[in-house]
């Protein structure tokens, strides 16, 4: 199979919270009108999503852009937008409706499937984030270049695309789409108890001098209405 193309640009991955009860603020701000004003600025939306299990609790999503340079130019243009002002003062008039924002620069690794913004619907997605033991992320993307992406496939899995953080040695972030949380977790439990998993997560551990990973963090999610990736 030839190899996807190098995709070399660089992807941010937001994460909002809101005050009690303005999540919906959120969510029609951006529907209405943010996601708008990105593009107007030269930003790709990707997708927006939120929590399967806690809708409420936070909005996810993903912009891309060509470069470092072009993303903080993009932003300031947004930023200083007198559209983009006067969305925040008729959104903001009975009090802020975002307290929190996070925000990690992403690069996709070499074995990642080429990212497609498409809406086949019906689907859900599973964002795992992995966070390396110390020097160890080139073991842990070996393991998934030679053989969990393989695996995930054999088991069900669709994979969407693989990230690692900018400026961070020891953190792999991915999403996978399943046709639900049942079917996601199904899989799961097959792909572990998989013989030929169990030899390749034994021998990167060898290699590791122990566990690869110190901790992994899954958050299934569903596409907002609004959602270029669905």
């Amino acid at each position: 199979m030839t190899p996807p193309p190098a995709d070399g640009r660089l992807y941010e991955m937001r994460v909002y919270y809101s005050p009690q009860g303005k999540f919906p603020d959120i969510l029609a701000r951006f529907r209405n009108h943010t996601t708008k004003l990105f593009e107007k600025h030269g930003m790709t939306n990707v997708g927006y999503f939120t929590p399967l299990d806690n809708p409420d609790s936070c909005l996810i999503y993903f912009l891309s852009y060509p470069n470092k340079a072009a993303r903080d130019s993009s932003w300031k243009a947004f930023g200083n937008d007198p559209e983009w002002k006067k969305v925040v003062a008729e959104s903001e008039k009975n009090g802020k409706i975002v307290n929190k924002v996070e925000s990690y620069f992403l690069h996709t690794t070499d074995y990642s499937p080429a990212l497609q913004i498409d809406q086949k619907g019906n689907r859900v997605f599973e964002l795992r984030t992995y966070k390396t033991t110390p020097y160890n992320l080139g073991l842990l993307n070996a393991r998934f270049r030679n053989h969990t992406v393989k695996l995930f496939e054999k088991h069900g899995m669709t994979n969407v695309v693989y990230w690692t953080r900018d400026n961070a040695d020891d953190y792999l972030v991915y999403l996978l789409a399943h046709k639900n949380k049942a079917a996601g977790l199904a899989s799961f439990a097959s792909f572990v108890k998989d013989p030929a998993w169990v030899t390749a997560k034994s021998a990167s551990e060898t290699l590791g001098g122990g566990p690869i990973t110190e901790n992994i963090r899954s958050v299934y999610m569903v596409p907002t209405d609004f959602s270029p990736m669905k």
